[in-house]
């Protein structure tokens, strides 16, 4: 009778150790993996990030391309791609930042639907389009417009739909600047030359500006 009570007595520390360590691998278990990572153990993976489209931007005033470049620039918040990158896709762009596409490719990813698209640090063509990624990760096509089109791009005024022209740098018939969601663009042509003689002519591209996304979104990558 000793010999059985000195056994249970021995046995009991040693359950009661097993059943603490048990839970306690249980409860760790249910610890989010990202945690270890926050704490400098390992590397987070980005998930896409959700956000409502953008509203269109309308400059109203006119000038020089230069200027008027800046000035948008200035109203999104974005600098220019760091040297580092002179090639860099949109996805893993860093935020706040614009660079420039050619019009072939821009077409390409336009017409496909495509999510990401391939960027410049400085424009290659004299006709490249600029892209502005903003602070939350949302993409605008930049170029220019006719006058009539400020009541259209105005979030107050702008129809649900609206059949757009963008040229790719400014003139007589289209002095203003603009930038217009990504997410919202419906184009099912390429861009065209408006002088086909000249290689790098000013191009056009028509396009429809939808009041909802349409297009998937390609906000990945590190801010």
């Amino acid at each position: 009778m000793f010999d059985v009570a000195t056994r249970l007595i021995r046995s009991t520390p040693v359950r009661q150790v097993l059943t603490v360590t048990l839970l306690g691998l249980f409860l760790m278990s249910l610890l989010p993996a990202s945690l270890d990572a926050a704490r400098g153990g390992g590397k987070t993976e980005v998930l896409p990030v959700q956000t409502a489209a953008p509203p269109a931007v309308f400059i109203e005033t006119t000038g020089s391309d230069v200027e008027l470049r800046r000035q948008l620039r200035d109203k999104n918040g974005v600098s220019a791609l760091s040297s580092s990158a002179p090639g860099i896709r949109f996805s893993v762009a860093p935020t706040g930042s614009f660079g420039f596409i050619t019009p072939r490719l821009l077409g390409l990813a336009l017409v496909t639907q495509s999510p990401d698209l391939p960027l410049e640090q400085t424009a290659s063509a004299a006709n490249a389009y600029e892209i502005h990624k903003l602070a939350d990760g949302s993409g605008m096509l930049v170029g220019f417009v006719s006058a009539d089109m400020k009541p259209l791009l105005t979030p107050s005024q702008r129809p649900k739909n609206v059949r757009l022209r963008l040229y790719s740098n400014p003139s007589d018939k289209a002095p203003h600047i603009a930038a217009v969601p990504l997410v919202k663009l419906v184009v099912d042509q390429m861009p065209l030359k408006l002088d086909p003689k000249k290689q790098d002519s000013a191009v056009v591209l028509d396009m429809d500006l939808q009041g909802t996304a349409n297009r998937k979104s390609s906000q990945t990558g590190p801010n």
